[in-house]
């Protein structure tokens, strides 16, 4: 019989929610912050729940800011839905009316000479807005003020996120079965996705296959190239359930690999591995960067890994940490990010294996994908 499906975690709180509005604004103090400016995105639904239905050019923004209660501003319009949203009990909402001017409404909430931290998906038109109204405050990106707010999790977060990598290694184990010569690789792309869906993801964010020479682009997008006996294939795929996120990669071969093609699958199952053990109390994110890329350069194949190693992963499938040179920000418990080296021969192929991995209380590294490592032969 089929497994039965694990139950879906329980709904984040109010409580829960208050307790992120919180950290939120003691961190917004700790960085010399007046508050930060939320607006509809990823970072609303983490601080509150709240997702609009459409996002439309009318004002919605979250304020928080130290030692006052935090406030949503919503088009009238949108107010029912807004006092439905799970952390709704632990905001004070504000409406505004089409006709009336939403930052009136909005510029009585900030300090007139504040610095604030502003969502980097926020809308241009609304921050100059606010300039208008308060031409004595200035902004900062979100990120970049404040680059760890999502960064670590808590238990309820970490059983998400295993949810979904658990989902995304059975969507592999499954597409191993499926044939992969003479067909387009939209259509194993195809596959992909609906193997995530029937695992219980919510949203597919990509699907990539990259066949042959489309394997040497590492963000290639799946096209009408027909799979062929003999290809490499790098499959990378990913997207949320219970909204959280999933992305793995995988490289297989279409029949018996060459020597320099095992070779190659080879190193960088090494330089993953590496990166992995470098996932420890004490090391900086770029510590794992260097790991991986040390093996991949002392193999002579240093030029063709092209990117970083890797980035965390939560509410959405790319945001801090990032895992690379640079990047001295200590690694703690909770921390979730992918451990992806690569390597990419242009014109010819390419290989990249990837893990999501997480720091445990215990001081050991963590992998959420358990799938081989091993080069998967295909037909």
């Amino acid at each position: 019989m089929p497994e039965s499906p694990a139950p879906a975690p329980a709904p984040f709180t109010a409580d829960d929610y208050g307790a992120r509005l919180a950290r939120a604004a003691d961190a917004a103090a700790q960085a010399g912050l007046a508050g930060i400016l939320v607006a509809p995105g990823p970072d609303l639904v983490y601080l509150t729940g709240y997702q609009p239905t459409a996002v439309t050019e009318r004002l919605t923004v979250l304020v928080v800011a130290p030692g006052q209660d935090p406030v949503l501003v919503v088009p009238a319009l949108e107010a029912p839905d807004a006092e439905k949203a799970p952390g709704a009990a632990a905001l004070t909402l504000r409406d505004w009316t089409d006709g009336k001017d939403p930052y009136a409404v909005t510029a009585p909430l900030l300090d007139v000479d504040g610095r604030f931290g502003v969502s980097d998906n926020a809308w241009a038109m609304h921050l100059l807005g606010l300039q208008r109204s308060l031409p004595g405050t200035s902004y900062v990106s979100l990120t970049e003020a404040l680059p760890m707010l999502r960064a670590v999790k808590d238990e309820h977060e970490l059983a998400r996120i295993a949810a979904a990598g658990a989902a995304a290694d059975r969507a592999y184990e499954e597409i191993l079965r499926v044939r992969f010569a003479g067909r387009k690789e939209t259509d194993v792309a195809a596959d992909l996705a609906r193997l995530l869906l029937e695992h219980g993801h919510s949203q597919v964010d990509f699907t990539v296959v990259g066949s042959g020479p489309n394997g040497a682009n590492p963000h290639h997008e799946a096209g009408d190239r027909v799979i062929r006996p003999g290809d490499m294939v790098v499959l990378d795929f990913g997207g949320l359930k219970h909204g959280y996120g999933s992305d793995t990669t995988r490289t297989v071969h279409v029949g018996e690999a060459t020597a320099e093609e095992r070779l190659v699958h080879d190193i960088v199952r090494a330089a993953q591995q590496a990166g992995f053990e470098a996932v420890r109390p004490g090391a900086a994110c770029q510590d794992v960067d260097r790991a991986a890329r040390a093996v991949i350069t002392d193999a002579g194949y240093g030029e063709y890994f092209i990117h970083r190693t890797g980035h965390g992963i939560g509410v959405t499938t790319h945001e801090p940490p990032y895992m690379i040179e640079g990047e001295e920000r200590p690694i703690v418990p909770g921390m979730c990010f992918s451990v992806e080296p690569g390597i990419y021969l242009p014109g010819r192929f390419g290989v990249r294996i990837e893990d999501i991995v997480t720091l445990t209380d215990q001081g050991t590294g963590h992998r959420f994908n358990d799938t081989p490592h091993e080069m998967a032969i295909v037909e």
